[in-house]
């Protein structure tokens, strides 16, 4: 299988690692997993973890192999830092990647830079592939791209150009809510509930004012009404989506919308946008990232040839 590697795609985030062994045509040979996120690593230990991970699809290698990279890997805390772009811009082309230092001669490692907006202040790492491997499939789009995840991006598309965005903490929120708060003793679990979701969805649509106290009103519901954990955690869900919606209505209201994510992230934000009557195109989170890095790989590499 090696001599049939072309190039490999990296995801390095904060909490996770991802690679794929990519063929011709971007054909994914292999894939590797892990939770050896950079948020955890010191310096000296990014390229050691990394050759750990892609060793086997090096064996036998006469020719260096380029590697790819995007996320927080690009950080100042990261491999090496790949400096912010500032917007109004294309996403990163491949002149703009920063190549990381790396000792072994079997592979070179090239990393793609994040963007950033002055005002308001504002940056992204990750998100700009994923939005640049949409752009690949769907050239023409004009709109805003909803970028669900631990820190969901709303980002205003026009021309091939990312014209400005904003961040919203709603994952992370949810994640502190429902795991280190009082509430997580009522919404315990995996369960969900559409209509209650759909519902906190509408209550922070309509008295946004309202949100904090509705939140906290999970927890006295769970214990006098006997409100279920399934139904407490998707209203919990549907308050923090349902705010985060209020805030952006001048964007998903009158523009074409697409949602880039996890599938079931993707399905939670497209219901509440579908309950407003606005009908967004759905793009998996994955399958955009591995479509920005080999844009980026399919350039650099004819570049060099």
């Amino acid at each position: 299988m090696n001599n049939k590697i072309e190039w490999i795609a990296l995801d390095w985030g904060t909490t996770h690692f991802r690679a794929w062994a990519m063929g011709a045509g971007g054909k994914v040979l292999d894939q590797v997993k892990s939770d050896q996120g950079m948020g955890s690593l010191t310096q000296d230990q990014f390229e050691p973890i990394f050759l750990s991970h892609v060793q086997p699809w090096l064996e036998g290698r006469t020719h260096p192999l380029s590697a790819f990279a995007c996320g927080m890997v690009g950080s100042k805390q990261g491999w090496i830092e790949a400096e912010y772009i500032a917007t109004p811009c294309a996403p990163p082309r491949n002149e703009q990647l920063v190549q990381a230092p790396i000792s072994d001669p079997r592979i070179q490692v090239f990393i793609v830079p994040g963007l950033s907006q002055f005002k308001p202040a504002d940056v992204m790492r990750g998100e700009e592939t994923q939005i640049a491997g949409f752009l690949a499939s769907m050239p023409n789009f004009d709109g805003v791209a909803c970028l669900p995840g631990t820190h969901s991006k709303w980002v205003s598309i026009s021309k091939g150009v990312v014209k400005h965005f904003t961040t919203f903490m709603t994952g992370e929120m949810f994640g502190l809510l429902s795991k280190k708060s009082v509430l997580r003793h009522s919404v315990a679990g995996r369960g969900w509930d559409n209509a209650a979701f759909i519902a906190g969805v509408k209550l922070s649509m309509d008295t946004p004012e309202s949100t904090a106290q509705e939140l906290f009103a999970i927890r006295p519901q769970s214990m006098l009404h006997g409100l279920p954990a399934n139904e407490a955690r998707a209203r919990l869900s549907g308050l923090l989506i349902g705010a985060e919606l209020r805030a952006t209505e001048h964007l998903w209201s009158s523009r074409d919308v697409c949602i880039i994510g996890d599938p079931k992230l993707t399905e939670h934000y497209n219901k509440a946008l579908e309950f407003y009557n606005c009908k967004a195109t759905i793009a998996d989170g994955d399958m955009m990232t591995l479509g920005g890095l080999h844009a980026t790989a399919v350039s650099a590499m004819e570049q060099a040839s």
